[in-house]
């Protein structure tokens, strides 16, 4: 099998995930290995791939080729969400694009057409993660609707009702008006919106202009004399719902309210002056409408002082009959007619600009309605209590760990979460409704009547008289058992799958879902496993342009990654997106680093092209080639312990860069040209072999990072077995003796002569291929490295010297001087010319800086730090001068 001239991503891709495929090097069976276990972050089933999932993808890959190479059983596991909100709302939309409405439909016409969409659109983004070459074992791809999922999440909801900790009850909700549904706290968005604070006016009723008045009471009248109190709100359109209004009763300037009645504007119903220490005396003017049905605070005043919660708004955000007025129309378009009619009726005090945050829907991004409602929910103090101890103790660790932080403010601040959707596609909440009133829960309707029939001892009942619950699931109630359900661990907690394989790994997975999706999980196993569901969590970055903006459509800076792989390749684009990606932080993508990654890609194809195009012969091996194969010896097992080391840490970009250096600098840029044969020479064979198998074990260091062509060029270095892979091919982890440390160290001094030495070259115009003598003044510093030195600096000798030669060029390395005779190898001329020009600049630069310091205002005035640096440069300045002068007069 002949290797390409040209590397061509698109042929090898291809090809070898086939080969994988067929092979079935991705598949895992629990046997006597460690396992070695991560579950992907199950993407939206509707979903496509974007850079978020690509970087996300690319490291776990790495981490699961990573643990293969090491000799356990990986096993990644697919799976793809339900996404209850996302995915109802498109198959609405399709829906109406077919004049058909959701509200005409049949529950089960409904989900007929939710899974036609499923079954057409379903898995794209798991095909689409192949191109990856993500390593999953795609025979255990689930979805968190299917039946084992299903059945997993019911049985979960009725042990967790029957333990107490799930309930039912009227609360003050998040209601999202576009997806006709209740959010968790942890599903809204704060953004900040420039809107207005309107002041209203609130009459006293029957007014008797009673009250205390002191000085600092403030005291609104009108033309007429009539008294009103002044409320600032950002939503009039909410004042329908108002049943009292709430001052302060520490509050000297409102004192004269107290014990009266005002009337609601524009509505006319009069309603209590109530007092309690909530109101903020300093916001607006300290008087504060109260609407119970549409605003949480609110709804807990209301509750404590036994007011009347008045529900103007239909589920769809327009006014409803109990607005009284202006019914249907759209809450926003209400806010500015009832803007106007405030103002027509002498209602508005004033308005003012007003700078705030609204809650938003993150999956609609509509903004949010406080609704009374009601729902299922789940408490969480409990699992708060069993789920803060091991991530705080780092029995679970978090990479980096300043999510710690993050993850206990939230715990310690939880609010019970819910879990009820007004949506029909998703998990059916399985609690049954009597006829005669009450409910019970039960995994199926056969459980369900058999509960009934005891709860009310009537044997007569039928499946028929038990009516289920229309509401669906919160789809991260699935989501937060995905570790353990993966196994069929719920329904089979000692099987042997979950017995092998949980608890799991390693977890990868963006910050933002830490609250949905990474406490909840560590709650689950806790509670159903009584383990952690893994071992360390990983947190991405977000992918942002290199300007720093969020990656979006809207923006039009999102590239389309299966076209980024389609024009650089899979290796190169996991490569440049693991390059702009330490752990935690931000990811500042930049196509240039993709194109970085082809360039490696080519660099590496070429060195082994190099490599086998030299012919080998049994002869004597050269001291150089024997020092190079020590040395790269050596290094290969120090690389190789300093990239174990950033894997230990998760600093996967830096174990990548560590990678990089050693195949571009030190293998190709070093060692290849340690041994490289004289042109159209032959290599002896002992040097040629050590190489291959320095080739063979860079590649195998290389390869979770870059499946593709390490597979290639591996394939190629030796005749492999049909079905070998290097995917399974253990990497080396010697560490390095005392005695290759001191190699090391010796090689990094030679290095540092050679750099020298052709930095004197550079300097000079002395062509590389012109020999040069070393000379050594007093003392060898690594008398070991002259072969070394020798080849790489192109010298025909080295010599120990007194003192160097007239016209050398000197330098130093730590504190051992050398120097190279330059003799007839520079171009005087040109030489007096170029350093007359520098000591021309330099002279005028002095000038310049020695003025500067003869201003006795400058010296006086400037902070001290500022005149140091000016006496530094002077210094540097002067010393230059000197060195120049002294060249000139040797060449002169």
């Amino acid at each position: 099998m002949e290797l390409a001239s040209k590397y061509n991503p698109s042929e090898v891709e291809s090809k070898w995930y086939q080969y994988w495929l067929d092979n079935k090097l991705f598949s895992s069976k629990p046997d006597e290995r460690e396992p070695y276990t991560i579950v992907i972050p199950p993407p939206n089933v509707t979903g496509v791939l974007h850079m978020g999932h690509m970087l996300n993808e690319t490291i776990q890959d790495i981490l699961v080729r990573r643990a293969r190479m090491e000799g356990k059983n990986a096993c990644w596991v697919p799976g793809t969400d339900h996404a209850s909100i996302a995915t109802e709302a498109k198959v609405v939309n399709r829906l109406s694009e077919k004049g058909i409405k959701k509200s005409d439909l049949t529950r089960e016409e409904f989900l007929k057409y939710a899974w036609e969409w499923t079954d057409e659109h379903g898995g794209i983004i798991l095909k689409q993660l192949r191109r990856l070459g993500a390593s999953c074992d795609w025979d255990r791809t689930s979805f968190t609707m299917d039946e084992t999922r299903s059945k997993s999440v019911i049985k979960v909801f009725v042990d967790l009702y029957n333990k107490g900790l799930i309930y039912r009850g009227v609360r003050m909700v998040n209601w999202d008006p576009k997806a006709l549904t209740a959010l968790s706290d942890e599903e809204v968005i704060y953004k900040e919106e420039h809107s207005k604070l309107y002041y209203l006016r609130y009459y006293v009723a029957d007014d008797n202009n009673a009250g205390e008045i002191n000085e600092e009471s403030i005291v609104h009248k009108d033309e007429n004399g009539k008294r009103y109190a002044v409320v600032a709100t950002t939503r009039p359109e909410t004042i329908m719902g108002d049943t009292a209004m709430c001052i302060n009763p520490n509050d000297p300037k409102n004192q004269w309210l107290k014990g009266k009645k005002v009337i609601v504007p524009l509505v006319n119903r009069v309603v209590p002056v109530i007092e309690d220490d909530y109101v903020d005396i300093n916001f607006g003017t300290g008087c504060l409408k109260v609407t119970p049905a549409h605003d949480v605070n609110d709804y807990m005043l209301g509750d404590k002082h036994n007011l009347e919660s008045i529900d103007i708004f239909n589920d769809d955000g327009t006014l409803s009959e109990a607005a009284g007025m202006y019914i249907g129309m759209d809450r926003f378009d209400v806010r500015k007619q009832i803007v106007i009619d405030l103002e027509k009726n002498g209602l508005m005090e004033k308005t003012e600009d007003y700078t705030n945050k609204v809650g938003c829907s993150e999956r609609t991004g509509v903004v949010i309605e406080p609704k009374l409602s009601m729902q299922w929910f789940l408490k969480m103090k409990h699992f708060a209590d069993i789920a803060l101890p091991p991530v705080m103790n780092d029995d679970i660790e978090f990479y980096p760990k300043k999510y710690k932080v993050t993850y206990r403010n939230w715990l310690e601040n939880i609010k019970d979460w819910c879990i009820s959707r007004q949506l029909w596609w998703g998990h059916r909440i399985p609690a049954y409704y009597l006829p005669q009133g009450g409910f019970v829960v039960a995994e199926n309707i056969d459980e369900a009547l058999k509960l009934a029939k005891e709860k009310t001892g009537d044997n007569n009942l039928t499946s028929d008289d038990l009516k289920q619950d229309e509401d669906a699931l919160d789809t991260w109630f699935s989501s937060w058992l995905w570790p353990i359900s993966l196994f069929d661990g719920i329904q089979n907690p000692d099987n042997e799958e979950i017995k092998y394989y949980y608890p799991t790994s390693d977890l990868v997975t963006g910050p933002d879902i830490i609250f949905f999706w990474v406490a909840r999980m560590i709650m689950a196993g806790y509670e159903f496993m009584n383990d952690m569901p893994f071992k360390h969590v990983y947190f991405t970055g977000i992918v942002r342009d290199k300007l720093g903006r969020k990656m979006s459509k809207s923006l039009g800076n999102s590239p389309d990654p299966l076209k980024l792989i389609d024009q650089y390749g899979a290796d190169s684009v996991r490569m440049g997106m693991l390059l702009s990606a330490p752990a935690g932080n931000d990811i500042l993508f930049d196509e240039s680093l993709c194109k970085q990654g082809l360039a490696f890609c080519n660099k590496i194809w070429n060195s082994y092209r190099l490599i086998c195009g030299w012919e080998q012969k049994d002869m004597e091996q050269p001291e150089v080639a024997k020092t190079a194969i020590k040395w790269f010896e050596a290094k290969l097992k120090s690389s190789i312990e300093e990239i174990s080391d950033h894997f230990s840490k998760y600093r996967l970009s830096d174990a990548l860069m560590c990678t990089y250096k050693l195949v571009t600098d030190e293998f190709s840029g070093w060692y290849l040209e340690m041994i490289k044969p004289a042109y159209q020479m032959p290599i002896d064979t002992k040097t040629y072999q050590a190489t291959l198998k320095f080739f063979d074990e860079l590649m195998r260091i290389l390869h979770p990072f870059m499946p593709f062509i390490t597979e290639e060029l591996w394939q190629h270095i030796y005749n492999r077995k049909d079905g070998e892979s290097i995917m399974v091919a253990q990497v080396n982890h010697e560490v390095p003796s005392d005695d290759e440390l001191k190699l090391l160290k010796d090689f990094d001094v030679a290095k540092e002569i050679v750099t020298a030495i052709r930095a004197v070259r550079n300097q000079k115009n002395i062509p590389p291929k012109e020999k040069m003598t070393l000379e050594i003044i007093g003392k060898q510093q690594v008398p070991d490295m002259n072969p070394v030195i020798m080849k790489m600096a192109n010298l025909d000798g080295i010599k120990l010297v007194n003192e160097k030669s007239d016209g050398a060029s000197q330098f130093m390395v730590g504190t051992f001087e050398y120097a190279v005779p330059l003799g007839n190898l520079i171009d005087e001329a040109h030489e007096i010319e170029k350093l007359e020009a520098e000591l021309k600049h330099l002279e005028g630069f002095l000038a310049g800086v020695t003025k500067k310091l003869s201003n006795e205002k400058f010296v006086s005035h400037a902070p001290e730090q500022v005149v140091e640096l000016e006496r530094k440069k002077q210094h540097d300045a002067e010393t230059k001068i000197a060195a120049i002068k002294d060249s000139l007069s040797k060449l002169k």
